[in-house]
């Protein structure tokens, strides 16, 4: 058995001003969770992205989370859950006023490729992107993949 307490957890550099896993604090072997907290406008993810061989849970305890889908907007509140299922784009935000607190349980752990997709103002439309660290380690960008523009910032 493992225990770990939330506040005990380091928070990941990131969209949201909270990420932290529980993965690595259970010690878990075949699953991915990770506790968020997003403020007004903050998002779980980096961009619109899919995941080729993970599925994907979000059970929101606090607020409500609004996830962009192929399908439309998909509004989840306290005590609801979503899943998208491996290769379904998604990206989750706070569209409200309130703070979100939700728990992601993604399986299996590893999954596969991650596509990535945000806008670039330079291409004019929205690309594939990469995720790297600042040169001083300060901030995580995204990077277009089409021209190498920066389309976000997140410390």
């Amino acid at each position: 058995m493992e225990h770990a307490r939330i506040e005990d957890i380091d928070s990941w550099m990131g969209p949201a001003t909270g990420k932290r896993s529980l993965t690595k604090a259970l010690g878990a072997t075949d699953v991915a969770l990770n506790h968020y907290v997003l403020e007004p406008g903050e998002s779980f993810a980096f961009g619109y992205h899919e995941h080729e061989g993970q599925e994907e849970i979000f059970y929101v305890m606090t607020g409500e989370a609004t996830f962009e889908t192929e399908d439309g907007d998909v509004s989840v509140g306290a005590g609801e859950a979503v899943r998208f299922g491996p290769g379904e784009f998604q990206q989750g935000w706070n569209r409200g006023d309130e703070q979100v607190v939700a728990l992601a349980i993604g399986a299996p752990q590893e999954s596969g490729e991650t596509t990535i997709l945000r806008e670039c103002e330079a291409c004019g439309e929205r690309t594939g992107q990469e995720i790297q660290p600042t040169d001083a380690k300060d901030a995580l960008v995204t990077l277009c993949l089409e021209c190498g523009a920066e389309t976000g910032r997140f410390s």
